[in-house]
């Protein structure tokens, strides 16, 4: 199983990357990048499902973070770039497949560059294209929600445009302390141990009710109402359907 997920992902490479090429030197918008994280999602054994409905254009989106399988799936499903951690650009292949749509990778440790962060979201942001950032500023296994750090929702605190921030949530459900790249493990070992996965999981991506940040006092209640949204799907995801 590995070996042929391994050969599958290599071909993908070759064919999408020749393909993005045709469509850049034909002056046309490619479609590729996004059809190959969303290939990257199902080989990597990820089903998503997709709840609600996606806002696609003047959107910032706001994830849970489980791990580097995140991106392929949000990818696939929205075509968003995203602002991610600097260790998931280090991984092996990894931070490539992360990188082909326009990820901006900070780093979580150094708070000095705090400012050129936010700037660079204000370009990504201007570009029209949907952004999403994972606040938590490091993963969990999906069971809960940790404290959102707020200096990223500058950018929206006020909106460079009308926008609109959409909280998404993240549900694999039982095989979510499984994916979950947390710990002292490194990205290459996360991946090679999804990839070793004999079974496929489910994944159900929420695109919750997006909000007008610009009705919110600042970058914290901006912060708070979209973690507040997310804890309210997660809680919800948890709770056993009553019985019939």
């Amino acid at each position: 199983m590995f070996a042929a997920r391994v050969a599958t992902l290599l071909f993908l490479v070759i064919l999408c990357v020749a393909l993005h090429v045709l469509w850049r030197l034909a002056g046309q918008v490619s479609p590729w990048p996004r059809r190959f994280l969303q290939a990257v999602a199902w080989v990597a054994g990820a089903r998503v499902t997709i709840v609600g409905a996606p806002v696609t254009h003047d959107v910032f989106y706001v994830a849970n973070h489980l791990g580097w399988i995140d991106i392929p799936v949000i990818a696939g499903a929205s075509g968003a770039a995203f602002v991610a951690q600097d260790g998931i650009a280090r991984a092996p292949v990894v931070g490539w497949l992360a990188s082909l749509n326009n990820t901006i990778f900070v780093s979580r440790s150094d708070r000095l560059a705090v400012g050129e962060q936010i700037e660079a979201l204000r370009v990504a942001v201007s570009v029209h294209q949907p952004v999403t950032i994972f606040p938590e500023g490091t993963t969990t296994d999906g069971s809960h929600l940790l404290p959102f750090k707020p200096a990223l929702f500058a950018v929206m605190a006020p909106p460079p445009r009308a926008m609109l921030v959409q909280p998404l949530l993240l549900d694999y459900g039982a095989a979510g302390p499984e994916i979950a790249w947390i710990g002292e493990e490194k990205g290459d070992e996360n991946a090679i141990r999804v990839l070793r996965r004999h079974r496929p999981y489910r994944v159900t991506l929420h695109f919750l009710e997006p909000f007008d940040p610009a009705t919110l006092p600042g970058r914290k209640a901006v912060a708070a109402e979209a973690r507040a949204r997310i804890q309210s799907a997660l809680t919800a995801s948890k709770r056993p359907l009553p019985s019939v």
